[in-house]
């Protein structure tokens, strides 16, 4: 499939310039020079993607960006913003719907990751429609009875999309939807982000690149399980998670401070698996408590329960600021947990908006009582594995391939995978990811 790459630019330069690297690449590229033109090339050639100059005569890149926000034909077309790189314009760029930014002047392999990333997510988006739209067809002809209850299985699988299990039992024995209502309410969010995971995606293949995913949100799943979180956010490899909504607690920076420690407990043994298959990765996380409006919001088809606030953005910010494995806190985050945890001054943060900047804390260790032990998943135990499989399963932690294995163990590789198949069927998992992370938890690495 050929993607279509509209470039809007009144500087022919710059246009040549990024037709030059695209081009080679496979995509179509198509040319505007003006918003107005932009805006009329949308509608006669539905590229895939816009990379949109903000600086031009007449019409400018914020209300252009904004207009194909406004049109539901366009509202989800990825916008690359070409900047200079200011952090106004970056904060406009965002008002204006913007999905990422590019810097002045052009890095190619930077142009090139941004536009395989968005074109990635654009397709799963288109794939997720298409598939919304076949079984809405396919339930015209029902009756009445049975609309009613696939309704009801659609409501319920949307909450366990980003509820923990317990939370969705809750809500979908409700009576109503007040529990998902729009309403404003303290939240303590978290935010999770693996560094160096652009690198590892341009170098390692797509296959290695899932598998880190996969246990990385694997991880992630469990303790926001376990803590009984809410997901508000999860894009590759940045993930949102906050508590106290929709059902409250009486403690959510607590819970908040003791998932970022097991977090950094955790993706301690995650990093040194990943460091023995030769990936460069690590990670920083941003912890803030405060207030947040939450409600239901998305289309028909997709929706999602999220928060939208000041909160919201802090916790994202402290998380672009951290250094690889430290945890980052805002002042009211700290002051829910000074009893229980150690802490050091940071370097306070600038936010554009904010006339003060926002002192900032590095999170040392945990007081042993307040630290969180994830539970180990229910099912067969360890010992249900026998020596053998549990070598095969000590090596797939270390990033070996079936044939790898064959020969570190001396078996062919007919018998690595019927090791394999009874090392999923004991511990009830379906991927390598889903495995490791159970071996990681059990202590078997």
């Amino acid at each position: 499939m050929t993607h279509t790459i509209l470039v809007v630019d009144d500087t022919p330069a710059n246009v040549r310039l990024m037709e030059a690297a695209l081009t080679p690449r496979g995509y179509r590229v198509v040319s505007a020079g003006s918003g107005k033109e932009a805006l009329e090339k949308v509608a006669q050639e539905r590229p895939d993607l816009v990379l949109l100059d903000i600086v031009m005569p007449g019409m400018d890149g914020y209300a252009v960006c904004e207009q194909l926000r406004a049109d539901d034909a366009t509202r989800f077309l990825p916008v690359v913003m070409i900047t200079a790189s200011g952090e106004q314009e970056r904060v406009r760029a965002i008002e204006a719907g913007a999905d990422d930014f590019i810097q002045k002047p052009l890095n190619q392999a930077e142009l090139l990751a941004r536009v395989r990333s968005l074109l990635r997510i654009k397709e799963y988006h288109d794939t997720i429609e298409a598939q919304a739209a076949e079984l809405a067809e396919l339930n015209l002809g029902l009756e009445a009875r049975v609309q009613e209850q696939v309704g009801e299985l659609q409501r319920a699988n949307r909450l366990r999309r980003f509820l923990s299990p317990q939370l969705a039992a809750a809500v979908e024995a409700s009576s109503s939807d007040e529990l998902l209502a729009t309403h404003r309410r303290e939240i303590a969010a978290i935010v999770c982000d693996l560094r160096g995971f652009t690198g590892l995606a341009e170098t390692a293949a797509p296959e290695e690149v899932m598998e880190v995913l996969g246990e990385y949100h694997y991880m992630l799943g469990e303790l926001t399980n376990q803590l009984e979180g809410t997901v508000g956010q999860l894009v590759g490899d940045r993930v949102m998670v906050f508590f106290n909504d929709p059902l409250p607690c009486d403690d959510p920076g607590p819970r908040a401070v003791r998932m970022a420690g097991a977090i950094r407990t955790q993706m301690s043994v995650l990093l040194s698996v990943w460091a023995k298959r030769g990936y460069d990765v690590g990670y920083g996380v941003g912890v803030a408590l405060g207030y947040a409006t939450l409600g239901v919001i998305g289309f028909e088809g997709r929706f999602d329960y999220a928060p939208i606030g000041m909160v919201v953005h802090l916790a994202s910010k402290l998380c672009d600021a951290a250094a690889p494995g430290e945890i980052l806190l805002n002042q009211r985050a700290w002051m829910a947990v000074e009893e229980m945890a150690e802490a050091e001054r940071a370097s306070d943060l600038v936010l554009p908006g904010l006339s003060r900047p926002v002192p900032v804390f590095s999170l040392g260790g945990l007081k042993e009582a307040a630290e969180f032990r994830a539970e180990p998943e229910s099912g067969p135990l360890p010992a249900g594995l026998t020596g053998r499989e549990a070598e095969v399963l000590r090596l797939v932690v270390g990033g070996k391939t079936n044939r790898q294995i064959a020969g570190i163990l001396f078996l062919s590789e007919h018998t690595v995978s019927r090791h394999m198949q009874n090392i999923f069927n004991k511990l009830d998992v379906s991927s390598r990811a889903a495995a490791t992370a159970f071996a990681l938890r059990q202590g078997l690495a």
